[in-house]
């Protein structure tokens, strides 16, 4: 049986107790954070809800560093802006992140937050910036009880990771800015009650076929880039039902399958009338690795699909949209077990450890040797849907886990 948090040092219910009176007070952020639309695609607003964190963060008292990603904007797009905050002192950096880019809404009234009750409805609410409210009230509870850690808490908030991290995790990776002496990091991901220790990576392309126009009446002067497409998708069917046999030996969710995955079509287009030869037509391709497999290998096999249609003589082009290794980290690392058992004194239950069907950044963190888990107020099934929320009462509980967290592994 897992032992209790470590009750020498703060009770959990002083915890909650303190972080319940503030409910309203994460409510009134998290509006804020909503009503600010951070969309991505495009990367929209990113400035504006730096600023609100940065400034409510030095408002806290935290010491926090803004960092632009030069270069790494597209098409004169607004600048990349991370922040790093540290609560704490020492070498020893648990690390908390966050990312506060959102998926686009289905309708605009979703940057408008309404609350109800215990529950605040609005794009980003789940995913996640209800995660980013929950860790910045954990460290404030913390240093409001004078919190003594053997070593200190680095708070990371990115954009970009609704399109794979670049100009965020993925360029502070780079620039050696992320995961510096990490014994370990949590990600405020919607995780609906268990622990991601797991994630699938992936590989995204959009291939466009090549034709030629023609009047209907005269097809036999085109090139018809539909009938050419149909043809390279049938060679990545093949594709499909191979690589779809492969299973991966993490646990994973009941909802979830344990085969690889590689989707076709996603989006597809093409074409600009009924009655005129397609000269050009276009669709995607999401490969999702399992950790047992290879990105690289992987994606070569998809892309020696394509380069093997263009030796047949079919015209076409391709882009990768999105890749991203897979990682996996045991359950019984400490960090692993100092999660457990906060998440045990907060809600009575030890969690299960799972993998995410989809791409996490907490492979970023695993692939410096950090141990790395995401858990996180909300549910998987609203996130980026049409009436997305969260509860408040997750929100705290969060708070109080990730506190009780820190304690539990910084000891003195």
């Amino acid at each position: 049986m897992a032992k209790p948090a470590r009750s020498d040092r703060v009770e959990t219910s002083t915890l909650l107790e303190w972080l319940k009176q503030r409910e309203g007070e994460m409510a009134g952020l998290l509006a804020k954070l909503v009503s600010i639309p951070t969309e991505n695609p495009p990367g929209k607003n990113y400035g504006a809800c730096a600023e609100l964190l940065e400034k409510h963060l030095r408002g806290v008292g935290l010491d926090c560093q803004r960092i632009t990603a030069a270069g790494q904007n597209k098409d004169g797009g607004e600048p990349l802006v991370s922040l790093l905050a540290e609560y704490g002192r020492g070498e020893r950096t648990l690390y908390f992140h966050g990312h506060y880019d959102v998926v686009p809404a289905q309708s605009p009234d979703q940057f408008r937050p309404v609350r109800k009750e215990h529950f605040l409805f609005g794009r980003g609410s789940c995913d996640m910036k209800g995660g980013i409210v929950a860790m910045l009230y954990a460290i404030l509870a913390l240093k409001k009880i004078g919190a003594k850690l053997g070593g200190k808490i680095g708070l990371t908030l990115v954009p970009n990771e609704e399109t794979g991290g670049q100009g965020g995790s993925a360029w502070l990776a780079v620039q050696g800015k992320l995961g510096r002496g990490g014994v370990g990091m949590l990600l405020a991901e919607p995780t609906s009650g268990v622990v991601w220790n797991a994630n699938r990576g992936a590989i995204s392309l959009r291939a466009r076929v090549l034709g030629k126009s023609a009047h209907v009446g005269l097809q036999h002067q085109g090139e018809n880039a539909f009938e050419r497409m149909v043809q390279v998708v049938g060679r990545l069917q093949d594709l499909k039902l191979e690589v779809e046999q492969k299973t991966t030996k993490s646990n994973v969710g009941d909802d979830q399958a344990r085969q690889s995955i590689l989707m076709l079509g996603g989006q597809s287009g093409g074409g600009t009338n009924f009655n005129v030869v397609p000269e050009e037509c276009w669709f995607t391709m999401d490969r999702r690795i399992n950790p047992e497999e290879s990105l690289e290998d992987e994606k070569g096999r998809l892309i020696d699909v394509l380069e093997n249609c263009g030796r047949e003589g079919i015209r076409l082009e391709w882009e990768i949209l999105q890749e991203g290794e897979s990682s996996a980290c045991e359950e019984g690392e400490p960090l692993g077990k100092a999660l457990t058992r906060s998440v045990q004194a907060v809600t009575g239950a030890a969690p299960r450890f799972e993998m995410c069907p989809g791409l996490l950044e907490i492979r970023f963190y695993a692939a410096r040797g950090v141990p790395a888990y995401a858990y996180g107020p909300g549910l998987l099934s609203v996130a980026h849907g049409p009436n997305e929320y969260v509860d408040l009462r997750k929100i705290i509980d969060c708070a109080a886990i990730y506190a009780l967290t820190a304690l539990d592994l910084l000891v003195c």
